[in-house]
């Protein structure tokens, strides 16, 4: 039995209009049926793009956003349904990291102050010496001095802010720890600081993260298991390796084509998928598949008017495309609503207007560029200015450039 189940889960946020009758005129459908399982001990990592309902979803399973329908279950229990007394208890087993350390830390209060309040409301520790002692040892586990303790937030640097986060975390000793871009904020030498210091944490205390996060470096390295959402949905889950190894929904193999390849003879040979147009809105989500507006793989089918379900293709590999199979094996053909950058091409970036106006006027444009030829002295003009060099002058404006003006002969004699 998983330690964290999420089954169909809901989170739809009213859009109200009017002053004095307050009207709901429709919904922003932040996160729209989510189910995963996340086991003990194990990483799950959440990614996607900016706008697709990850930190949403992260602070509705501690309860901190209202779900609008589904099950989150931790340990046999459902959070969704509980009381606020009864869920206030059950608070302590989950925390969260947030994405910025400084605004989730309160500036009028020191360490010692931030650390021992969420313990004095759990009922940890007899007196304020004993949870101090806590503290003291949390802090060494996160590698912060104990005369942190009568500092405030301002006085740290962002990685050591990131710490006290982690330890505010600790202290009250949960089961599930909840990431939501924990070094999307940090310089990279200290993300990974960080990221070693989660993973260490995790084998000494056996703690159970699920972590949010865009960077796909940071998500590979330290999950388990990785999920991609998309406007609310999740679209693909896979153990870490397989994901990266062989991605199968569309959407997560435009993810993988982006992330750059540091073997400059790979990076020319593989391809890239540029998806056309922005994601859709979250309030007004298209019918289908969400993801069928930009998919490079879309058919007339049944993309447009069956959302698929998450069905799993064998190893914990689990896809919600109709057509995944089809691709995988190559029967089901592009049908151009992406722009595929060919190996060897990664210099030339088709533009991103998808009308047949603006596609012919591109056409027109790059033709007119390919027959012109190209004049010497511009070549010549151009790799000057770019070693600061002087220009040579053409044949025809040597007689001119030899012939001094007024102002340079009377400054000739001072010279």
């Amino acid at each position: 039995m998983s330690l964290l189940e999420l089954n169909d889960v809901k989170v739809h946020f009213p859009v109200r209009k009017g002053v004095l009758f307050n009207r709901t005129v429709g919904h922003v459908y932040a996160v729209d049926g989510i189910s995963l399982n996340v086991e003990a001990g194990q990483t799950y990592g959440l990614v996607g793009e900016s706008g697709c309902g990850k930190t949403t979803l992260g602070r509705a399973v501690l309860r901190l956003v209202d779900v609008t329908d589904g099950e989150i279950v931790l340990d046999g229990t459902d959070l969704a349904k509980l009381p606020d007394e009864e869920m206030r208890r059950f608070r302590r087993r989950l925390q969260m990291v947030f994405q910025d350390p400084l605004g989730s830390l309160n500036p009028r209060q020191n360490i010692e102050s931030i650390l021992s309040e969420g313990m004095a409301a759990h009922g940890i520790g007899a007196n304020q010496e004993e949870r101090r002692e806590r503290i003291k040892e949390i802090l060494t586990r996160v590698g912060l001095p104990a005369n942190a303790l009568s500092r405030y937030p301002h006085e740290f640097s962002g990685g050591q802010r990131q710490r006290i986060g982690i330890a505010r975390a600790l202290v009250l000793e949960p089961d599930v720890i909840i990431c939501d871009e924990p070094v999307s904020a940090l310089d990279v030498s200290i993300q990974a600081q960080v990221i070693n210091l989660l993973e260490e944490l995790q084998e000494q205390l056996g703690l159970t993260y699920l972590v949010i996060a865009h960077d796909l470096a940071v998500v590979r390295h330290i999950s388990d298991v990785i999920g991609v959402m998309y406007l609310g949905s999740l679209v693909e889950e896979a153990p870490s390796d397989a994901l990266y190894a062989a991605p199968k929904h569309p959407y997560t193999k435009a993810l993988m084509s982006a992330v750059p390849v540091p073997d400059p003879e790979v990076e020319d040979r593989r391809e890239r998928i540029l998806l056309r147009g922005d994601l859709p809105s979250p309030a007004n989500p298209p019918t289908g598949c969400r993801f069928h507006t930009r998919c490079p793989w879309k058919q007339e089918t049944r993309c447009a008017t069956e959302r698929p379900e998450l069905v799993d293709l064998g190893d914990g590999h689990k896809v919600a495309c109709h057509f995944a199979a089809g691709i995988e094996a190559g029967t089901v053909k592009r049908t151009g609503a992406a722009a595929i950058v060919p190996a060897g091409k990664t210099d030339t970036v088709p533009a991103a207007r998808t009308s047949p106006e603006a596609s012919a006027e591109t056409a027109k444009a790059e033709a007119v560029v390919q027959d012109e030829p190209v004049k010497a002295e511009s070549v010549v003009q151009d790799e000057a200015e770019v070693r600061d060099e002087p220009v040579k002058p053409a044949p025809g404006e040597a007689e001119a450039s030899e012939k001094p003006e007024a102002s340079d002969e009377s400054e000739a004699p001072g010279k």
